[in-house]
């Protein structure tokens, strides 16, 4: 009962959490667009009115004519629309995810059996302490340099550099599926917390001094706009991490943490060629097809590096001789059956039988062999949550088994 529940759990949440995402992102990406999309208004109204941008568009057959001010408007209309429930809901449903997923069972997800550095508990405070501490140091680091000249330059290599230790660090102390998890929820705990502490405050206190008659501090929207692109940058990279627990090639790699690091990076680039694109288009910056063809660049060089190495002619030979005779050392089910007992019949059992299937009896194993070397052997995503656990040597007794025709005969 307890899984069925979990599983229900793990539905839901991951259902709320997609749709929240997409408007986040959806009006994150609609707002960098707009900015970057304004011209100066034509009509002299709207400039008397302290109006510096406007932007004319069509969609669903109307037209659309948004305009910003350049501190605030003369007047503050009744209804304002505030952005921040999207970023919220995101980050509280996705943290009740990983709560589901992979916090309730740290000892299984969270802890590799074949090399613990830690107990199940102080796996969880690790884990939790990712979230906090990046927060904390990447805050500071906006705080101390995001307002001083070249600033931005500034906080962006930092920023990179401590994305890089943190990827670093989790894929050391974490198996590396919850690793890159980690990573994903680690940037994406920054950008919510960006639009909770910095964001939203710093409109309050705009619209609280409107409402006064008190002139507006323009550094509230200095410092929420920094954080927005902030925000923009992390975007591509989140989705990746949040993404790649379907790939276990990527993430059992035995340089996991730099695939981690080449792949976050090839997003921002690419994210910043579609940022700068909208100035392109209004003469306001070169072409910015560089940042694309960097990160395009980056991704085929990850796609050519992991590459499976073709097998030389001899282990051709060997395994050819090993599928000829499957009941040989390591290539018979006994062999198979004893590394399913032990790291497959806890999630699929009599007690447990995740996606209703059970690896606890030879007809079920015969019955899942081609899902079996699907996830174990291809993509290398099994076990759940700890494909650490098994070794290239014991993958490569699933390999030989299934070549040889599966046999389940003692």
């Amino acid at each position: 009962m307890e899984s069925y529940l979990l599983d229900w759990a793990n539905l839901l949440l991951r259902w709320l959490h997609v749709i929240t995402a997409i408007a986040w992102v959806g009006s994150s990406f609609y707002f960098v667009f707009l900015d970057s999309s304004l011209t100066p208004p034509v009509d002299e109204h709207l400039k008397r009115q302290g109006v510096n941008g406007e932007l004319w568009a069509v969609h669903g057959g109307g037209f659309y004519h948004p305009v910003k001010y350049n501190v605030s408007p003369p007047k503050l209309p009744e209804h304002l629309h505030w952005f921040f429930w999207e970023s919220y809901t995101t980050w509280l449903s996705g943290f009740a995810l990983l709560s589901v997923s992979y916090l309730w069972n740290a000892g299984i997800y969270l802890v590799n059996p074949a090399n613990p550095l830690m107990s199940p508990t102080m796996a969880i405070i690790a884990a939790l302490a990712f979230l906090v501490v990046f927060w904390l140091l990447y805050d500071a680091i906006c705080r101390v340099f995001g307002q001083r000249e070249g600033g931005d330059a500034t906080v962006g290599a930092l920023v990179l550099v401590l994305v890089c230790i943190a990827a670093y660090l989790a894929c050391h102390i974490f198996p590396g599926q919850a690793a890159f998890l980690l990573m994903g929820a680690m940037l994406a705990t920054s950008m919510s917390a960006n639009v909770f502490f910095w964001i939203i405050p710093g409109q309050r206190k705009v619209v609280a001094s409107l409402k006064a008659g008190q002139p507006v501090d323009p550094i509230h929207g200095k410092r929420g706009k920094q954080r927005s692109v902030h925000n923009t940058y992390f975007t591509l990279p989140v989705l990746f991490a949040m993404l790649s627990n379907h790939y276990g090639w990527l993430y059992n790699h035995e340089l996991n943490w730099l695939v981690l690091i080449l792949m976050m990076f090839a997003g921002a680039a690419i994210r910043q060629f579609f940022v700068m694109r909208h100035g392109f288009k209004l003469g306001r910056n070169p072409h910015p097809w560089p940042y694309a063809a960097v990160g395009v660049a980056v991704l085929l060089g990850v796609l050519a590096w992991l590459k499976p190495a073709p097998a030389a002619p001899a282990a051709a030979a060997a395994t050819a001789a090993t599928n000829a005779a499957p009941a040989a050392e390591g290539a018979g089910f006994a062999a198979v059956n004893a590394l399913i007992t032990q790291h497959c019949v806890v999630c699929h059992g009599s007690a447990i039988a995740q996606k209703n299937v059970r690896l606890d009896s030879a007809p079920e194993v015969k019955a899942h062999a081609q899902q079996i070397y699907q996830q174990v052997v291809q993509l290398k995503k099994m076990p759940f949550g700890n494909p650490g656990a098994l070794s290239e040597e014991e993958r490569g007794v699933f390999k030989r088994w299934f070549e040889g025709g599966a046999p389940t005969a003692q």
